[in-house]
């Protein structure tokens, strides 16, 4: 866990060593600024810096909640990027900070007075031809769940551009995943009013969806054709962006002229000729993997994994699926919406691990089990992957739409996949 340093004479674990920091946050959340803020506003950030690329906030309030304190107080510039079916977020904002000779930064949201890490946030500085501080944050947090969906939806509700790029997901998963942010921004404090939806795969359904995701509101939704590299991601997000600045009001303020300079135009690196509204050089940017690229690297067990949880996703009434490590709780391949892949492996360790401890103690044998459990909505299913020891499978399905008994069956004869090398007729 990085913390700040301790004052002098103080370990960092006793209540002294904290003592400066509780006097720094005297509120639930207060706004932290270098020095040389008050002579640049522009440069004003959240929370104080750590580490040549970490910054740190404590707060004694949810993380989310915190978070909206901050973006009402500093006001800043910038996109958010959401992961739907897919964690091309945060790999996004590698390959522009590579391609800008930039580092990715983070945050650490604290508990105040104790410094309990309760989430962590990462962004970049978008490189701008005008020196305007413009930042690009993935709403892929590492917190708990539900601090995960409500960080989510304060960075998409309170930014100037949201961005939701979409993996492969069947119809019904498709549909399902878009309706908690469906919920948000009818149902919450949503003040953004620009959305770009990047589809990784087929883009037929997805334009659908995204088109209902607007209906009755007053959010303008769009979609692009698919994305098959990050430069053609950086190249929608860029066209947007130059496409809305001039419409956008400082927030709290009514729309005027002289407020629409003040939204920057994204440039090139600053190590090249600046040019208005030009995309970035993105050859150093790595690539975004979709499963259909994953299937053509040479390693087969892979391949073999994620062709068995597409498949599994396909099934009527499933909603996520996902292949994990019993010994780690490391997923290896995952398909549909939430709940996510980390959080399908760390629960169905859990559960694996406590029935099979229930049947060590009964005497009961020492396989794997071969579970399904039914909840008030949906069911749960988790068995292990046939000829691959110490891997298991944890899969959601919907209630109404799924039958539990027929669902074993259907995964059962995926089982084929693994004898085959294709899949089951």
């Amino acid at each position: 866990m990085s913390t700040s340093p301790p004052p002098a004479g103080g370990a960092p674990d006793t209540p002294e060593a904290w003592q400066a920091t509780r006097a720094q946050t005297a509120l639930a959340t207060q706004v932290m600024r270098d020095g040389d803020d008050d002579l640049d506003p522009q440069r004003r950030e959240i929370g104080r810096q750590v580490g040549p690329n970490e910054r740190e906030l404590f707060v004694s309030c949810a993380p989310a909640e915190a978070l909206q304190q901050q973006f009402d107080h500093v006001d800043p510039d910038y996109i958010a990027v959401h992961d739907i079916g897919t964690t091309s977020s945060r790999r996004l904002l590698a390959g522009i900070a590579a391609a800008s000779k930039r580092a990715v930064q983070k945050l650490h949201i604290r508990r105040q007075g104790y410094g309990t890490a309760l989430a962590t946030l990462e962004y970049v500085e978008l490189p701008t031809s005008d020196g305007s501080r413009l930042l690009m944050f993935s709403t892929e947090a590492d917190a708990d769940t539900v601090s995960r969906h409500d960080l989510a939806r304060t960075l998409m509700g309170h930014s100037r551009l949201a961005v939701i790029m979409v993996g492969e997901l069947p119809g019904h998963a498709l549909e399902a995943a878009f309706k908690p942010l469906h919920d948000d921004i009818v149902g919450g404090s949503w003040s953004n009013r620009h959305l770009l939806v990047l589809p990784l795969t087929g883009t037929s359904a997805v334009a659908h969806v995204a088109a209902e995701l607007g209906r009755g509101t007053v959010v303008d939704v769009r979609t692009t054709p698919q994305v098959t590299r990050p430069a053609d991601a950086w190249g929608f997000i860029n066209g947007t962006w130059a496409r809305i600045r001039d419409t956008l009001p400082r927030r709290g303020d009514a729309p005027a002229p002289e407020r629409t300079a003040r939204f920057p135009r994204i440039s090139e690196p600053a190590s090249a000729p600046a040019a208005p509204s030009a995309p970035l050089a993105m050859r150093p940017m790595p690539a975004v993997p979709t499963s259909r690229q994953r299937a053509a690297e040479p390693a087969a067990a892979a391949t073999l994994l994620d062709r068995y949880v597409h498949q599994l996703g396909e099934l009527t009434g499933m909603v996520s699926c996902c292949v994990f490590e019993l010994s780690s709780g490391r997923p290896l391949a995952h398909a549909g919406a939430s709940p996510g892949a980390d959080d399908l492996a760390s629960h169905g360790t859990e559960l694996l691990a406590s029935i099979a401890g229930t049947c060590r103690a009964m005497g009961l044998g020492h396989a794997i089990p071969d579970a399904a459990i039914t909840l008030g909505a949906h069911h749960l299913l988790l068995r292990a992957v046939p000829k691959h020891p110490g891997l298991a499978l944890h899969a959601v399905l919907d209630k109404t739409h799924a039958n539990l008994t027929l669902a074993r069956l259907q995964v059962q004869r995926m089982d084929a996949i693994f004898d085959e090398g294709s899949p089951p007729a």
